[in-house]
């Protein structure tokens, strides 16, 4: 997504996105601090996958549930950059913790 943006000229900038799948994955997102630290603490690997599981599905539900980047000939928005933002922060999560569980993320899926 953040390539493709790029070649229509919208860089991620974080703003308001408005949504209930926006809404549940801002909320996960703001959460993997806590259950990170907590499946440290506790060595509890499982917990920190199924929360990135739980966020992928989030993310998913998110990226069906609006136009994260402009369709046709529409131009970007503040509402794509926003968008766009979100879904880069949920990437970079997601690629964060399977790194932390030994797992390779793709560049691209």
């Amino acid at each position: 997504l953040v390539a493709g943006g790029a070649a229509l000229g919208a860089v991620p900038e974080p703003g308001p996105v408005s949504g209930e799948a926006a809404r549940v994955l801002t909320g996960l997102l703001g959460e993997h601090p806590a259950v990170l630290v907590a499946a440290a603490r506790k060595g509890a690997p499982d917990r920190l996958a199924r929360q990135l599981v739980t966020l992928a599905d989030a993310f998913f539900d998110f990226h069906d549930s609006c136009d994260v980047l402009p369709r046709g000939g529409e131009k970007p928005g503040a509402a794509h950059r926003a968008r766009l933002a979100l879904a880069e922060a949920a990437g970079t999560v997601l690629a964060g913790g399977l790194s932390l569980l030994g797992i390779s993320a793709p560049d691209h899926l």
